[in-house]
């Protein structure tokens, strides 16, 4: 992809980070009124008109409103967001809420998946070597525009039967150096999902292996979910070292 300079790195991030929160299509007139980019609405409207020239932005409607690719979704997670680190509060929240499970790796996952779809309010995900799937928060993702769509949602909630599709999405993972990946758009290999995202980290123990993580829109909120996925692994890869 063409590199982008200042500029245009900076109004595309604010139009991802816009389009995070609001799920709607953004517009010039919003990045001038609610971000401060220091420019006129005139080169906003240009740079937005090269953005989408190549392939970081996409017109979705007869609007001039513009939506980010997953292209630019990507480059956003890699080198324009930052993240939002947990608080001492939360992550004690977070081991609490699975700590008196630790004794067993299927309770663990069942509470785990339940604690990370609790604090990231979307739907949540584990898969293990052993065959088995987790899930929890489907009500979460019913909320969210992107799923208003009866056949995304349909083919999303039967994924969740489907065992052998999510290992063949994660079971890299297991054997990456990087246990952290992220998942945008066409990286789900399925085209009804490419409107998606998600997060996912490895974890281990002496008998299991597999990942953990959310699913949801390919808008989710990277920069808030990142480290409590990050820190859920760690938690399990605690808990499962002493076993």
């Amino acid at each position: 992809m063409t590199e982008l300079n200042e500029r245009q790195s900076h109004i595309l991030k604010a139009i991802i980070e816009e389009y995070i929160e609001t799920a709607e299509p953004v517009g010039s007139e919003t990045l001038d009124k609610k971000y401060n980019l220091g420019i006129s609405p005139a080169t906003i409207r240009n740079e937005m008109v090269s953005l989408t020239n190549i392939g970081y932005l996409k017109q979705p409607h007869t609007s001039a409103g513009r939506t980010p690719t997953s292209v630019a979704l990507k480059l956003y997670v890699d080198k324009l967001m930052k993240t939002k680190e947990m608080s001492v509060s939360e992550e004690v929240t977070v081991k609490q809420n699975i700590w008196d499970y630790r004794a067993e790796m299927d309770k663990l996952l069942r509470e785990a998946t339940k604690s990370l779809a609790k604090h990231t309010k979307t739907m949540s995900l584990a898969a293990t070597d052993e065959g088995d799937i987790y899930s929890s928060g489907v009500g979460n993702i019913l909320d969210m525009p992107e799923f208003y769509d009866i056949d995304v949602t349909k083919h999303l909630l039967e994924t969740l039967d489907d065992y052998s599709y999510w290992w063949s999405i994660i079971s890299d993972l297991t054997q990456s150096s990087h246990p952290l990946a992220i998942f945008i758009g066409e990286d789900l290999k399925r085209r009804l999902l490419n409107d998606c995202g998600g997060v996912f980290i490895r974890f281990k123990s002496p008998s299991h292996q597999g990942a953990i993580g959310v699913v949801g829109p390919y808008r989710l909120n990277y920069s808030r979910i990142i480290p409590v996925v990050q820190y859920m692994g760690d938690l399990i890869n605690e808990i499962a070292s002493s076993w």
